[in-house]
């Protein structure tokens, strides 16, 4: 040290006394923030990472604020290597007045994991560097490839989730079977889960092949055909998006989680695509105050979700292979309400989906219940095996119309018997139950107001507007699926120019129809459209009708009333509402 500037020695000694007093005041900010400021052992790293290979990379300068970790002066150093003690103060500053005299910094030695370093030899150096601000130094390197790798932004927890995928990638070998994959997760105890699911494709496997099946066909068959498509289709939705925190894996494991919790809540499975979407609906920004305040507005008030959006939803979620996968029928259990059931097994037949009832109990004594439920489930099961459909049944308390709505969220359509139309007055649409379920469902609703139909020719009642377009994409698909025969009828009222309008509005479905390759039979007749909707469809001998749902705002709704009130009075088909 006699031949150091005792000058520099001495502003040396007083830099690492300020160095030590951040280090001081960091370490108790910490205490109330949380924030990691301790520096990671190499050697912990290491085994924790499982190292794959070692090579030497020779000179390089590397980026000083990558180096967060040391082989054996951890604990000496914070996580931005300011020193901890006062023990090695004379080292320090020693080092620091050779830079100060411009004799410069030594290469250090490091091993490099990642993008992250580690320090051999030269703690000091980078110690005096990070307060120098100095961007890089040069360093002798040696690699260290891990299975899992590390990156400078890494804390201690993290290395905790890195490590269990490390294990979890040693039990599997996925990183050999699947280079691409990439199963890294933020819950850190979830990897046993996937085992899980692992352990169980293999015995499903096994009964499948008829043949033992290796642990590691098991992994990549498992990786190719079940996490892949479900990654896939997260992908597709969008939904990392709204949970930006999370990754892939961690998406799989919240979607089986919450399939799961959708099946104890409904009775049956839930497909992964409508979970998915409920899950991104429950996280959209401000999804809780728009529920508290759903909760607290009248049912009658109440308009439900835009037009087009389950069709946006349905084509994100899967194909037009079948449209109407889950339907949901409520089940009163009137000797005249089985009619909807005898309807909602004619459409299953046809689509080759399945069916779910729901029997909603004002019973305030769940057990006492059970005695009027049990016929009616029987009836439900045995009704539903005679036709060879896959159907469960489940029992819901409370509000019929508020039951509905809610389990209608995992289906593809609804199917009421329609017994009690609303009416034309104010106070009969706001007693209304039905108003509610068509207002507020997010689903098509077919109601069946007497006998079942063989829905074989359908009237669609196509005026442009936003739910219309919704009825002409559904009639297309009928026509297309099932060769339904169909009739568009756009109603013209009386006045200069209307037919003309008219005309043109129905071009527009006769062009979609047309590119669908669909054939109908287009009529515009004139006159008040709901009283010349029931007289084309009565000439016609429709057996359904098709059309949007209410199109007023809920209060204009209550105060005009609407097409589809009037039609809903007086039609004796099933009439499937689209919105």
């Amino acid at each position: 040290m006699s031949s150091q500037n005792p000058y520099h020695f001495q502003a040396a000694l007083e830099d690492f006394q300020q160095a030590r007093r951040q280090a001081a005041m960091q370490q108790l900010l910490a205490r109330f923030t949380g924030e990691q400021t301790e520096l990671l052992s190499y050697d912990d790293v290491r085994k924790k990472l499982k190292v794959t290979n070692v090579r030497e990379r020779g000179l390089h300068d590397i980026p000083v604020d990558k180096i967060i970790g040391s082989v054996g002066r951890y604990k000496d150093f914070t996580r931005s290597f300011l020193p901890k003690s006062d023990s090695g103060g004379h080292r320090w500053a020693s080092v620091k007045a050779a830079v100060s005299d411009l004799a410069g910094l030594p290469p250090i030695e490091v091993y490099q994991l990642g993008d992250a370093y580690f320090v051999i030899d030269g703690n000091h150096r980078v110690s005096i560097a990070r307060q120098l601000e100095v961007p890089t130094i040069s360093a002798y390197v040696t690699e260290v490839k891990t299975r899992v790798p590390l990156t400078a932004d890494d804390d201690p927890n993290e290395l905790i989730c890195k490590s269990r995928y490390a294990d979890f990638l040693e039990k599997t070998n996925l990183d050999h079977l699947r280079p691409e994959a990439d199963l890294l997760m933020t819950f850190c105890a979830h990897y046993s889960l996937l085992l899980d699911h692992i352990d169980v494709h293999r015995y499903y496997m096994g009964l499948d092949f008829q043949r033992d099946i290796s642990y590691e066909e098991a992994v990549a068959h498992w990786y190719d055909e079940v996490y892949m498509p479900v990654i896939e289709m997260i992908r597709e939705q969008g939904a990392m998006r709204d949970f930006p925190e999370r990754t892939e894996a961690d998406m799989y494991i919240l979607l089986a989680e919450h399939r799961a919790e959708l099946k104890e809540a409904l009775g049956w499975d839930v497909d992964a695509g409508t979970a998915v979407t409920d899950m991104q609906r429950k996280n959209k920004p401000g999804a809780a105050l728009t529920r508290m305040l759903e909760a607290m507005r009248p049912d009658e008030l109440e308009f439900g979700p835009a037009a087009g959006q389950w069709r946006q939803e349905r084509l994100s979620q899967r194909s037009l292979d079948r449209l109407f996968e889950e339907t949901l029928v409520a089940i009163s259990g009137q000797p005249d309400d089985w009619r909807v059931l005898d309807q909602a097994i004619v459409l299953v037949q046809r689509e080759g989906g399945r069916l779910r009832g729901v029997y909603v109990s004002d019973a305030t004594d769940k057990d006492a219940a059970e005695e009027t439920v049990a016929p009616i489930r029987a009836e439900f099961y045995e009704r539903a095996t005679a036709a060879g459909v896959q159907a469960n049944f489940d029992v819901e308390f409370g509000s019929v119309a508020r039951q509905v709505v809610a389990r209608a969220a995992f289906s593809d359509l609804v199917m009421l018997a329609l017994n009690r139309p609303p009416g034309l007055s104010i106070l009969e649409r706001l007693a209304s139950g039905l108003q509610t379920i068509l207002k507020r469902t997010p689903r098509p609703v077919m109601v069946v107001p007497t006998a079942a139909s063989p829905l074989q020719h359908a009237l669609l009642a196509y005026d442009g507007s936003p739910k219309s377009e919704e009825a002409l994409f559904v009639a297309t698909y009928l026509a297309s699926r099932w060769q339904t025969q169909l009739t568009v009828v756009t109603v013209s009222s009386n006045g200069n120019g209307k037919l003309d309008t008219a005309r043109r509005i129905q071009s527009r479905a006769k062009t979609y129809l047309g590119l669908a390759g669909v054939e109908a039979h287009y009529l515009l007749p004139v006159g008040p459209a709901a009283d010349t909707l029931l007289e084309t469809a009565e000439s016609q001998n429709v057996d359904f009708m098709i059309m949007g749902g209410f199109g007023l705002s809920s209060m204009r709704s209550l105060v005009l009333g609407s097409t589809l009130n009037r039609v809903l009075l007086a039609y004796k088909q099933p009439i499937l509402i689209c919105r």
